[in-house]
């Protein structure tokens, strides 16, 4: 955008040109013409200067239009018989006072915010429309030779009458819109944070004393009082070389502004955790200041308070600023949208308070850390009595049962009562209460793992399991916490394919590398798989994380399942 806003303006300063030579060519050139290309190079230069501005290309792109409709308003006196040209002049004579309108009230982020001065707009186009309307279509200037234009535009329909009571209407409909639009200014001015102010005042200035003249020159017109205008013709002249001033007078403003920096690295240097984005606030000038520091494990931001800050959306009138690289910023500042024209300037305060910002950061990743530690202890906390009370249900319902009634059956045998097929059943109920009992303390901790390792344990599951499981890894032995982490998180993760991954397959992989081992449980299945809190895959993440590892799952829909684990593993 910022090559289209230079391309534009360049191109612009070309059009100007090109009209100061047409106009030498004609010989209609006045006293005023040197202080017209003046302020034509100005203004594009002004153009240029903003665009060149991070976050203000737009900006750049609508003062180079406008400027581009300031060049087509001379039309008429570069071609003085062409309908076209007439046409075109129309146009853009109709449609000056809402371009200006439009350059002024989005100054400096390059978009309107208020509902109040879109409506000034467009209600400036419809009257600037309606204004030249009446001569596009019905002017003719007859055996005028004097007449300006000298011809009827393109869309002129054939009659023509007097509609100088539409001009009439149209100047007092222009007056109230310039009193509105002096309203608006004085408004925007009050309203701007503090740190806004170096850039708007300025041009705030010079464009009320444009809109004075503006307002003046139609009450005049409308009075019929010929008088001041010569003087109001020069006042116009000027207006299109204080514009491009005000606004280099905005920028060398900004530049100022970066001494309190050296004052700002001082207070950082003693501000106290939860005080950073206070100290941002005072220097940049904009008490709504938001402070968000990037947290590059969780790629995200959080505030200092380690809670998380939204910067996909930051709402109407806000903006976005990112201190550093766009890959991995230190942090981001969420300010209001009139601080864009001192991007520079918010750029060098997060440089400046980079110690400071990077010790913030590492307090809002501690937190955010303990936050999670507290989530996980609490999760753990409740998926261990969620099992004890499975473990209770099991031997209840299970091998309690079994028991009371091997016990009833022997008090029968005891007393005589019993037989054979007694002696059967109660041999029954002690195999089938002993098997019980073995597949209840596997699931506590089974046998094999404590004897053979973790890769055979990991196979005896596969081997149990209702979908074929390939198992790759060494059988070698690691410490006791890891074997038992890991075996119970690849027995959930292939309880999970059996239940809910349709798949037709699974493979477990173990890696050890660098000091971490590294398993895979990969599926062919419907994928989908999300990690809930309370469900089964944030348990295993828990799971994972207290044995200080990570936890990351790829679940694709229609793609399989990948759970990755990984563990420090030095010996």
């Amino acid at each position: 955008m910022r090559t289209v806003a230079a391309v534009l303006a360049l191109a612009t300063l070309a059009l100007w040109l090109l009209d100061v030579f047409r106009q030498l060519q004609l010989g209609v050139a006045d006293s005023g013409l040197a202080f017209y290309a003046v302020a034509g190079v100005a203004g594009v230069a002004a153009a240029v200067a903003v665009a060149r501005q991070p976050g203000r290309e737009q900006m750049g792109l609508v003062i180079a239009g406008w400027l581009v409709l300031s060049v087509l308003d001379d039309l008429s006196v570069d071609w003085p018989v062409s309908r076209t040209a007439t046409t075109v002049w129309m146009l853009a004579h109709g449609l000056a006072p809402a371009a200006y309108g439009w350059m002024v009230l989005a100054y400096p982020s390059g978009r309107i915010r208020a509902r109040s001065e879109r409506a000034l707009v467009g209600l400036a186009a419809a009257f600037g429309l309606v204004w030249m309307g009446a001569p596009l279509l019905f002017f003719h200037p007859g055996g005028c030779a004097a007449c300006a234009p000298r011809v009827s535009s393109l869309l002129y329909t054939g009659t023509t009458f007097d509609y100088l009571p539409v001009g009439q209407a149209s100047w007092a409909a222009f007056i109230a819109l310039g009193v509105w639009f002096c309203a608006l200014l004085v408004r925007r001015l009050r309203a701007a944070p503090p740190g806004a102010r170096a850039t708007l005042l300025p041009l705030g200035l010079a464009v009320f004393f444009a809109a004075a003249e503006f307002i003046a020159q139609r009450v005049v017109w409308l009075g019929g009082w010929p008088g001041p205008l010569p003087a109001l013709d020069w006042i116009d002249r000027a207006n299109a070389l204080i514009l491009p001033l005000a606004i280099f007078a905005g920028l060398a403003a900004i530049r100022s502004r970066r001494g309190p920096l050296g004052d700002l690295v001082v207070e950082l240097g003693r501000a106290r955790p939860g005080e950073v984005r206070g100290a941002l606030a005072h220097t940049l000038g904009d008490p709504t200041l938001e402070l968000a520091l990037w947290l590059p494990d969780q790629r995200a931001f959080v505030d200092e308070a380690g809670d998380p800050v939204g910067t996909t959306a930051v709402g109407d009138g806000r903006a976005l600023t990112v201190i550093g690289p766009p890959g991995d910023p230190l942090a981001a500042l969420i300010h209001d949208d009139r601080l864009l024209g001192q991007r520079s300037l918010l750029e060098a305060a997060g440089s400046a308070g980079r110690l400071a910002l990077e010790n913030t950061r590492l307090q809002a990743e501690l937190r955010v850390q303990l936050a999670e530690l507290r989530a996980s202890r609490s999760r753990i906390v409740e998926a261990g009595d969620a099992e004890r009370r499975r473990l209770e249900r099991d031997l209840h319902d299970g091998a309690q049962q079994r028991l009371l009634a091997l016990g009833l059956a022997l008090q029968l045998l005891r007393d005589g009562s019993g037989d054979h097929e007694l002696l059967v059943q109660a041999e029954a109920e002690l195999q089938t209460a002993l098997r019980e009992l073995r597949d209840l303390a596997r699931g506590i901790h089974p046998t094999i793992l404590s004897e053979q390792g973790l890769v055979p344990a990991v196979r005896s599951l596969g081997d149990r399991a209702p979908v074929p499981v390939r198992v790759v890894g060494d059988e070698e032995r690691y410490p006791v916490a890891i074997e038992t982490a890991l075996y119970f998180v690849v027995a959930e993760a292939l309880a999970n394919v059996a239940k809910h991954a349709a798949a037709q397959t699974a493979v477990v992989s173990f890696a050890r590398e660098n000091g971490r081992l590294r398993v895979e449980v990969t599926d062919d299945g419907r994928g989908g798989a999300v990690a809930r809190a309370g469900g089964g895959l944030q348990g295993l993440a828990d799971r994972v994380a207290a044995a200080g590892g990570t936890f990351a799952i790829a679940s694709e829909p229609g793609t399989g399942t990948t759970l990755q684990v990984e563990v420090p593993c030095e010996s």
